[in-house]
């Protein structure tokens, strides 16, 4: 089994449940997982967790994103986007430093008002299932920040901008936000999403090009890691008369260390072992793949996600990705 990130490049017209139904198919597997839907229309980054790395779809989805969007002013649609009916149009008559300062107003904290057009749930019921049917339901507005905004282009009446904003940010409501307080009305006429945390469109392939390589047998070169994510985070090495202990999940003494380091309490470590875990035999480490040959005992192991817990004096895991 496959236990890594492959970052996508998702095209237009496909769903993200598309890219996973067709990676199945590709990887020869079926434990994975999209960490974020991006709407059909949209393009970019879309990072496809395999085996383990599963496990990081919440942790991803959580991660900060950048997108570069296209502002259609003087246009009000009832999905934000182009995609959806047209509901009014007015003329556009205002200058560029008008969007310039009503831009960056939104930078920071902002409270947003989910689209209809939308997966979140009212009452047990998807928000686009009510929309399609007509109906329109108060939603509570969402706190969301963001974090950066930058006018790349004026090509009036269409805005070019690159954001970057947390999680839960719907940028076709940005877009619809700023022209209505540009007093013309906005949609999003298009959308490609350029990083998602430290994962960017520079390593993300599409669909046709991880068909290639898998026919070419060298699938592996597009998957990463999935220590990868935490490379910010600080290492320890698990002695290896200790490895049992690492395999069920236990709690890890300092003793029971290399570095024997105490880091401060709740930050994240990286924690590693070696190849042979008792009952598992050798499996896939860091930047390992099943079909590059054996495995051996002396292979480096990413085990989990620790912290040291200083009320108990030893490494608690928070989360753990042994290969599958």
């Amino acid at each position: 089994m496959i236990n890594g990130i492959i970052i996508i490049h998702k095209e237009a017209g496909y769903t993200s449940h598309d890219v996973v139904a067709k990676m199945r198919g590709i990887c020869g597997q079926k434990k994975i997982g999209h960490t974020g839907t991006l709407d059909p229309e949209a393009t970019g980054v879309l990072p496809v967790c395999l085996g383990s790395a599963t496990k990081l779809c919440d942790m991803l989805t959580d991660t900060d994103k950048e997108y570069v969007a296209e502002l259609l002013l003087g246009v009000e649609t009832d999905t934000q986007d182009t995609t959806g009916q047209i509901l009014a149009e007015h003329p556009v008559s205002v200058s560029k430093e008008d969007i310039r300062r009503v831009s960056a107003e939104f930078v920071g904290a902002y409270a947003q008002i989910p689209p209809m057009y939308s997966a979140l749930k009212v009452n047990g019921k998807k928000l686009y299932e009510l929309a399609r049917a007509g109906k329109e339901v108060d939603r509570e507005a969402r706190l969301v920040t963001i974090r950066e905004l930058e006018i790349l282009e004026y090509r009036l009446p269409v805005v070019v901008f690159r954001v970057v904003c947390s999680k839960g940010t719907y940028v076709r409501t940005l877009c619809a936000d700023i022209g209505e307080k540009l007093g013309c009305g906005g949609t999003m006429q298009r959308l490609t999403r350029t990083r998602v945390g430290r994962f960017g469109l520079e390593e993300a392939v599409t669909l046709t090009q991880l068909q290639q390589k898998k026919e070419e047998g060298i699938l592996s070169e597009t998957v990463l890691p999935v220590d990868s994510v935490f490379e910010s985070c600080p290492a320890i090495h698990v002695c290896a008369e200790y490895m049992k202990l690492l395999e069920n999940g236990n709690v890890i003494e300092v003793e029971q260390t290399e570095e024997k380091k105490i880091y401060p309490a709740g930050e994240w470590v990286r924690v590693y072992g070696k190849g042979a875990f008792h009952g598992r035999g050798a499996f896939p480490g860091r930047g390992a793949f099943p079909g590059r040959g054996a495995f051996h005992e002396s292979d480096e192991i990413f085990a989990g996600i620790y912290a040291f817990d200083a009320v108990r004096g030893c490494y608690k895991p928070v989360k753990m990705f042994l290969p599958l």
